[in-house]
């Protein structure tokens, strides 16, 4: 009894589609990842809230819909007990120290983000800076429970 030998071509082919595979795999890795390979550094500024409730660490910052930015990290102030926000703004997204940043929702039990809405100031913010106008996050939950117990004690 003979044993086929596999050809070459046959091994070179299959190697291709496992390099191609493993390269196929790592790009899908990198932009489903939303991994910021090729993108250079925004600038950072500091937004303080006194509820940042489902706001999470990668969340969007957005300008009129366009995402500019996402939240870098969220942290407690141990001394006025607010939430403190770290966001990072694309280099090329200019805001006025005059700006607002709001807590919002994606629907109505959606992720949260926070939507920037530029003012009309001359003076723009540099990497450090705090937005000093800001809007927390509101909770759907509190507002029910107001609602039923409100009119409960009506009755």
């Amino acid at each position: 009894m003979s044993v086929k030998r596999i050809t070459p071509n046959i091994e070179l082919m299959v190697g291709l589609f496992v390099i191609l595979g493993i390269v196929t795999a790592s790009y899908l890795s990198v932009v489903l990842g939303e991994t910021n390979l090729f993108k250079q550094p925004g600038y950072e500024v500091i937004a303080r809230f006194s509820s940042s409730t489902g706001l999470k660490e990668g969340a969007a910052l957005e300008i009129a819909g366009v995402k500019v930015g996402s939240v870098k990290t969220i942290s407690l102030d141990r001394e006025d007990y607010e939430s403190i926000v770290v966001l990072n703004i694309e280099h090329d997204i200019q805001l006025t120290d005059d700006s607002i940043a709001s807590i919002r929702t994606a629907g109505i039990i959606g992720d949260r983000f926070i939507k920037l809405t530029p003012g009309g100031s001359d003076i723009m913010l540099e990497h450090g800076d705090e937005i000093s106008e800001t809007e927390s996050s509101i909770v759907i939950e509190e507002l029910i429970s107001k609602y039923i117990f409100e009119s409960k004690s009506k009755d």
